[in-house]
């Protein structure tokens, strides 16, 4: 492993002058597989992957095992375990090291819900038009899902033989509770490194649809909710008190919405504002990422980057009322009234510490509750790893020559914090490019480009051989 600077250092160094919209490499074709990819998309889109009633996670990962067996795997080595109301998967393909910790491959299965009367095409319907997949789950991840086992069933077909096992994981409640992804990071924390399949990958520009940059994710923060409490013995709306519950809570609410968590960078974030400036076409916006990049503490920077949506996740820890409850009658004096806050937390601090800072800020007067159980975990961010760095820097330069390649930090939640949590580096390093405006991902007519079918897949060949030999 290479010194974070230095490697940061060589990001930079690579990424800064090169010529935008260059053009794809000429790819070795994959008819079988490219077919396959499609195929596999299409019919697990098709499957109502979503937590509740006829829930079919499990009929989903059915359909990458029957693909994986068909592809070389023993039944055996294939292993779906059914947990509540959905399963996961954890299919091996064993190394020709034993002594060698494993390269685990890391996605879900489950979506989160849709509504069809809000779409304009049938969400669990796969739709292809003009180039474009469309269905719940085609972004994320079944698309990813569907590349990259049928990458692996390709290298086996082509009788590639790893050094490193391979294991293929597949969770069934990343979108909610994300008990299996629990379950499965203890039991693969003997784990070399994770690729983490759903998260990073490509932009396209808006107007030429050229490829304009590559990032993966090498950390994320954390989500945490915590519940504010004002209670008070209430009474009748006709003799008011000088202490009232929902004047006590707004004006804690206030406090809280008012305030801003110190600004912090850490060797992801760093890289990326240095990297991602160069591609802001707002002035205004570009030189504040450079200014926040080299100084965390320049207030106009921040105050820029903060009034941005696209980057005020990405400068410190947030945190924002989401929902509230109070009162019991029109004619009473209010009781009890609670609110949530959600906080995306920046990596390296307890979820015990941002509540005390919140409780600090609200005041006395509120009692503020960490609710959000065993869902979720703080993780650091993953080291800038030599060897991950270089094979995702080799299979990008071989798939999309010219294009720029850096770090960045997910504002979101993924199943790789369940890793990092356990001393586990993960990185999500999805192939997959799109524009901004098509980021539909748990939204309406969610939606991902064909095009990505044969770079993605030479480029999972190359990362999953180089760090697998």
């Amino acid at each position: 492993m290479r010194h974070a600077t230095a490697l940061i250092a060589l990001a930079i160094a690579t990424t800064g002058a090169v010529p935008l919209h260059a053009k794809p490499a000429a790819l070795p074709s994959h008819p079988a597989a490219e077919a396959q990819v499609l195929d596999l998309a299409k019919r697990l889109i098709a499957l109502r992957s979503v937590r509740g009633e006829n829930n079919e996670t499990g009929k989903a990962l059915a359909v990458i095992k029957d693909a994986l067996v068909a592809g070389g795997w023993q039944a055996a080595d294939v292993e779906i375990v059914p947990v509540d109301d959905t399963a996961y998967l954890i299919a091996t393909w064993q190394g020709s090291d034993p002594s060698l910790k494993p390269l685990v491959i890391s996605g879900h299965m489950d979506v989160v819900e849709a509504d069809p009367k809000d779409w304009t095409r049938d969400p669990f319907t796969p739709v292809v038009e003009d180039g474009i997949l469309y269905g719940r789950g085609a972004s994320d991840m079944k698309f990813d899902a569907a590349l990259s086992t049928s990458t692996l069933i390709e290298m086996r077909r082509q009788g590639y033989k790893p050094k490193r096992t391979i294991v293929l994981q597949f969770s069934g409640d990343e979108e909610t509770t994300m008990k299996t992804s629990r379950i499965i990071a203890e039991r693969l924390k003997n784990a070399e490194l994770v690729i983490n399949v759903d998260g990073g990958g490509g932009t396209l520009d808006e107007a030429t649809g050229k490829p304009l940059y590559w990032t993966w994710q090498g950390a994320e923060k954390s989500y945490v909710d915590y519940q504010v409490e004002v209670t008070n013995p209430g009474g009748h709306s006709s003799a008011p008190r000088p202490v009232n519950a929902i004047v006590q809570m707004a004006q804690a609410l206030e406090r809280i919405g008012a305030y801003r968590f110190q600004a912090e960078l850490n060797a992801v974030t760093k890289s990326y504002f240095v990297n991602a400036a160069q591609f802001e076409t707002d002035p205004k916006l570009a030189a504040a990422m450079r200014a926040f990049a080299a100084n965390p503490a320049d207030e106009a920077a921040l105050a820029t980057l903060r009034a941005n949506p696209a980057y005020v996740g990405k400068v410190g820890t947030t945190c924002v009322p989401t929902m509230i409850h109070g009162g019991h009658a029109q004619n009473a004096l209010p009781q009890r009234v609670t609110a949530n806050i959600n906080c995306r937390v920046f990596p390296g601090h307890s979820r015990e510490a941002i509540r005390d800072e919140l409780a600090k800020v609200a005041g006395n007067e509120v009692t503020i509750t960490d609710v959000s159980g065993g869902d979720t975990t703080m993780s650091p961010a993953s080291p800038m790893r030599g060897d991950f760095v270089g094979a995702v820097d080799k299979a990008m330069k071989r798939v999309y020559p010219g294009v720029p390649v850096f770090p960045s930090q997910s504002s979101g939640a993924t199943d790789s914090m369940w890793y990092r949590a356990l001393g586990v580096p993960s990185y999500a390093a999805s192939p997959t490019f799109s524009k901004d405006s098509e980021d539909f991902a748990h939204g309406l007519n969610e939606r991902v480009r064909l095009s990505n079918i044969r770079p993605g897949l030479n480029y999972y060949m190359i990362l999953f051989s180089e760090l697998s030999k």
